[in-house]
């Protein structure tokens, strides 16, 4: 009896002439031990995840807006999400994953055809974003259709995970938290609101939850447009309505010119904003009028994020981690872990993001059946520009 062992896989020619010495020797039971080995051989090595395996190749879509007006928003996470995927290629060397990323200016309409690229290239096995709600609302459908996954650092409104999707998932609260917690912190301050918004569906959701929260102190409620750089007929409102604070609900390209014209104009009232104004190009567009100003968000005061993560984004990037920069590092890991464990198809990898259960630097991350993470984990903070920076003050604690 001849034995066969192969230490690599062994060609078709070669387990042609095995299988036919195995059918000869057959008749010897002896010989079933001998079968297994020499067919070992011929198995299919295709399948494992190891170094070098065609599974190491593979990608990680990210996009958001990348440059424009609202970009400060976006690019710390971004920033975080790229420290993530560095590390681990520099832990896992034969067996890197690349991240791709594309620039949709926070435009929804940009987001469509960056959402079909990702689809088509079937080495994506999942995507961090839209980093706003707008954009991520135009692409579930197409991401759903595909059982691609989704997690969003940033977009927060409410409806994304009343849509039925699939594969959305989002590691930062929604608006109805951040909404019922900006109504608690302004009820505890001010007397009468004039709320603004610019028709976004994360503008007029949010303005919406804090509405409702407000109760009798919401006062009149005026909508500007994406886009608009004169608020004359917005001003001349808040100004017969005598408000002590103003709210705004949208993003930095229409809210700091906003409110340069109202403490232009002479209006002393208050302003408060919520997460789409955390950007630095808010302080820097608005100048010294966004002194004083109140940001509300879910996302984490860069001191409080747990383990290494700011300490690591500082010494790379020689600044604090800014929005949703922890967030944004959260949803990497999310990914990697699941690489890490051999989720290697886009449906292995939606059963376990759906069943991920993790501390992460920002909150212990684990979604409900819609994909909103574990709401007794979200946390609000209040943002005060104090010398032309974001300090963050305690955090609102909810009734």
């Amino acid at each position: 009896m001849r034995l066969y062992w192969f230490a690599q896989p062994a060609s078709e020619e070669v387990c042609k002439a095995v299988r036919q010495n195995v059918v000869r020797a057959i008749i010897g039971v002896a010989l079933a031990s001998t079968t297994a080995a020499a067919l070992a051989g011929c198995s299919d090595s295709g399948k494992t995840n190891e170094a070098g395996s065609s599974n190491c190749n593979l990608k990680i879509g990210t996009f958001g807006a990348y440059t424009g007006g609202d970009s400060g928003l976006v690019l710390p996470s971004l920033n975080a999400i790229k420290m993530a995927i560095e590390d681990y290629n520099t832990a896992n060397p034969n067996c890197k994953v690349t991240e791709v990323d594309s620039d949709t200016t926070g435009d929804q309409k940009q987001a469509g055809p960056v959402a079909d690229k990702f689809v088509q290239d079937k080495s994506v096995i999942a995507v961090i974003g839209g980093a706003f709600s707008g954009e991520s609302k135009a692409t579930i459908p197409t991401f759903d259709a595909a059982g691609l996954v989704m997690l969003s650092q940033s977009a927060t409104a409410t409806e994304l995970t009343a849509s039925s999707s699939k594969v959305f998932h989002r590691v930062v609260g929604n608006d109805s938290v951040q909404g019922a917690a900006a109504a608690q912190y302004l009820k505890g301050k001010y007397k009468k609101a004039f709320l603004i918004n610019d028709g976004s569906p994360y503008g007029l959701g949010i303005s919406n939850e804090v509405k409702t929260g407000l109760g009798s102190i919401a006062g009149s409620v005026d909508k500007i447009q994406k886009g608009q750089q004169n608020y004359d007929a917005t001003i001349s409102k808040i100004k017969a309505a005598s408000p002590d604070v103003v709210t705004y609900a949208g993003y930095t390209s229409e809210a700091a010119p906003l409110l340069k014209q109202m403490r232009t104009a002479g209006i002393k009232a208050d302003f408060v904003g919520f997460d789409g104004l955390y950007d630095p190009n808010f302080i820097k567009v608005a100048g010294s009028a966004a002194e004083g100003a109140v940001i509300t968000c879910p996302c984490l005061p860069p001191d409080k994020a747990t383990g290494d993560f700011a300490a690591k984004f500082k010494a790379k990037y020689g600044q604090e981690p800014g929005a949703y920069a922890a967030e944004g590092y959260d949803a990497a890991q999310i990914i990697l872990n699941g690489i890490k464990a051999g989720k290697t198809t886009r449906a292995d990898m939606l059963a376990y993001v759906n069943a991920y259960d993790q501390p992460g630097a920002s909150k212990e991350l684990k979604f409900d059946s819609k994909g909103d993470v574990d709401r007794s984990k979200v946390t609000i903070w209040p943002y005060k520009v104090t010398g032309g920076k974001f300090v963050a003050g305690d955090q609102i604690k909810l009734g």
